[in-house]
């Protein structure tokens, strides 16, 4: 007779499946708040309304302030959440784009997006100086060697000129997307372009 295993939906089971199941949603439900935060961020603002945020995610502007009680909050995690998925696509677009430049050049595009969202990051967090740095670090930690992998294989293949350093490739970015703040006139996408198509090798013709 076989003995008897109890369920997890049953008493005495140990109701870790449901558990999981619920952590695993909340998970997913906050991924998605996120993703819709930053995308909020890029084209309205780091100021952008709470209201606005939870209408792309669907969800109440409750269960926002719930998550995430303060703005600085949110800016954060939306930070941290890009530098994920910019750090993940990399070898992504790596694997699926038809060369190596071409994925730089869609990472260097999702790199701009998040450097929209990083630029208010320190106003959001006012006096909290130590986090900023400490955001910084975590930064330069997961994103300059996913850089430096994109712009070695596209050297490889012949694409780019070697000798292109990431941190430097990735400050000159940063520096081309600061003006957008401040002035609708200046798109810093179209110079970002311009610097990649700098750093290409002539191809004979």
């Amino acid at each position: 007779m076989p003995s008897a295993v109890p369920s997890t939906d049953e008493p005495g089971g140990s109701g870790k499946a449901p558990a999981r199941s619920k952590r695993v949603d909340a998970q997913r439900n906050q991924q998605t708040l996120l993703t819709a935060a930053a995308a909020v961020f890029v084209t309205s603002g780091i100021d952008a309304p709470i209201r606005e945020i939870a209408a792309r995610a669907g969800v109440g502007m409750g269960t926002i302030y719930r998550h995430f009680p303060t703005r600085a909050d949110l800016v954060v995690a939306v930070y941290r959440h890009q530098v994920e998925a910019c750090a993940e696509a990399g070898p992504v677009l790596l694997a699926d784009a038809g060369s190596p430049l071409t994925a730089l050049r869609r990472w260097v595009d999702l790199f701009v997006d998040f450097l929209v969202t990083k630029h208010g990051l320190a106003n959001a967090m006012q006096s909290d100086s130590s986090g900023f740095q400490a955001l910084h670090t975590y930064f330069l930690d997961r994103l300059v060697p996913v850089c430096a992998h994109l712009l070695d294989a596209a050297a490889e293949a012949g694409e780019i000129r070697p000798g292109t350093q990431a941190y430097e490739l990735m400050r000159g970015i940063g520096n081309l997307c600061i003006g957008r703040d401040g002035d609708p006139r200046y798109d810093p996408r179209r110079l970002v372009a311009l610097l990649l198509q700098g750093l290409q090798r002539p191809q004979p013709s």
